[in-house]
């Protein structure tokens, strides 16, 4: 009995030490996240978004971003690194190219080229006979570690955010998992960057983002709208901020959203004004209350994913207009259609987008 009960206090040390000592990959950042808001008034409860229509993908997953280009075929990036081309009603699907690598987002230029941010490879150019280009996968020397969204003006420079300049998804289990990973660091390395094709030269617009996502522009191009996931906010920059640090207070930068109910992930210009905002997941009060605790974030990564706080699925997305004002919700609290990352709109349709969905769901209008 006596060399049982010693073996047990052994394991007890060890898992203690382990608990406590065992390195981990984060180096956590205490913040104040506010009060959560719940799901009321613009974001009260409802089930809009049930009953979602599928267009099968076959054995394909996570349409993640959702685009219907110059040719009138609809184009969505999947898990497994191809890009899909497709008629809008899902019929004559093929692979329209595969990177070698993940697009996230993607748009089109003038010419037809789909400008795309490839999680691995950078910001990648594909013209429409299927010729990739690299345009850029370093600033100043510092590579781009994780390009996700893409929007492209009409003056042809290229904006696009990297999410991360800590975790690249190549080196932390996919995109998924380097996004847990950077939200629960909050050190805020995400960035807002713009490329400009003519002169070949990338640059910052904006810097201290906790988690850098979603981009759209305005209607005159003066100013980007901005998903900053990690801090469930939507920000208004001008595109003439030259490397501005959003920690410090300027008239080129302000919230437009503040504390909303769940992790804003992709933004699409919709019609009559319109733009789309997709919740990867709703807000989890563990991690809200954990966020003046990074010994408790060090700790939590030490034991097994599964026991991780990662928040529930809920189906949520919702539109706004310029000046910030809500005009759609829609939502589906049992989650059916995983991590609602954005919506595409056309005339007739409403296509969701989503990281982890096996099929492309979309809602008559």
């Amino acid at each position: 009995m006596k060399k049982i009960a010693l073996a047990i206090v052994a394991v007890l040390v060890l898992l203690a030490a382990y608990l406590t000592l065992w390195p981990v990959p984060i180096n956590p950042v205490s913040w104040n996240a506010p009060m959560p808001p719940g799901y009321v008034g613009s974001h009260a409860v409802n089930a809009k978004l049930a009953n979602l229509k599928m267009i099968s993908l076959g054995t394909e997953e996570g349409p993640e971003h959702i685009v219907i280009g110059k040719d009138g075929k609809l184009y969505t990036t999947v898990a497994s690194g191809n890009i899909l081309r497709m008629n809008p009603d899902g019929s004559a699907q093929e692979v329209f190219i595969n990177t070698g690598g993940r697009v996230l987002g993607f748009d089109f230029d003038a010419r037809g080229n789909l400008i795309a941010a490839d999680v691995n490879k950078g910001l990648l150019s594909i013209s429409p006979d299927r010729k990739i280009t690299l345009l850029t996968n370093k600033i100043n020397g510092d590579p781009i570690r994780y390009a996700d969204a893409v929007v492209v003006a009409k003056s042809g420079k290229i904006y696009f955010s990297d999410a991360s300049t800590r975790f690249a998804p190549k080196d932390w289990g996919g995109t998924f998992g380097a996004s847990i990973l950077d939200i629960m660091e909050q050190s805020s390395t995400g960035r807002v960057l713009e490329y400009e094709p003519a002169k070949k030269i990338t640059r910052v617009v904006a810097r201290g983002f906790s988690f850098a996502n979603g981009l759209a522009l305005s209607r005159d191009e003066k100013t980007l709208f901005f998903n900053e996931t990690g801090k469930y906010r939507v920000w208004k920059i001008s595109v003439n901020a030259r490397d501005l640090d959003i920690s410090n207070p300027s008239g080129l930068a302000k919230v437009l959203f503040d504390n909303l109910p769940g992790y804003p992930d992709n933004l699409m210009r919709g019609l009559n004004g319109k733009i789309w905002l997709g919740f990867a997941k709703p807000r989890n009060p563990t991690v809200d209350k954990l966020a003046a605790k990074p010994v408790m974030r060090r700790f939590i990564l030490r034991l097994p994913r599964a026991m991780w706080p990662v928040p529930k699925t809920y189906g949520h997305v919702f539109a706004f207009t310029e000046d910030g004002k809500v005009v759609a919700d829609l939502q589906d609290p049992t989650g059916a259609y995983p991590e609602t990352t954005g919506v595409t709109e056309t005339a007739d349709r409403l296509y969701i987008q989503s990281l982890h969905a096996k099929g492309l769901g979309w809602l008559a209008k």
